[in-house]
């Protein structure tokens, strides 16, 4: 395998394992959070506010994965120019 072949398989494994990541954790705070305002409906506004946050929060973890990985895709600083 070469050194790009090898970073391309990394740039997969990146999103790859990051979208599972991100997907995991909003879905097991998403069913928190109807746990806990099913519990307490009268702070289901503080909780949905820090819900949306955290979501936030998570998806940003994602992305600068993604930015990463791209960033080893288009500009490859293992290929030799």
């Amino acid at each position: 395998m070469t050194n790009t072949a090898l970073v391309a398989l990394a740039c997969g494994l990146i999103i790859g394992m990051g979208a599972i990541g991100a997907c995991i954790g909003i879905g097991i705070m998403g069913g928190k959070f109807i746990e806990a305002s099913a519990r307490q409906p009268e702070l289901m506004n503080d909780l949905q506010t820090k819900m949306f946050l955290l979501a936030g929060l998570i998806d940003a973890a994602f992305l600068i994965g993604v930015g990463i990985a791209m960033m080893f895709a288009f500009a490859n600083p293992f290929a030799k120019g």
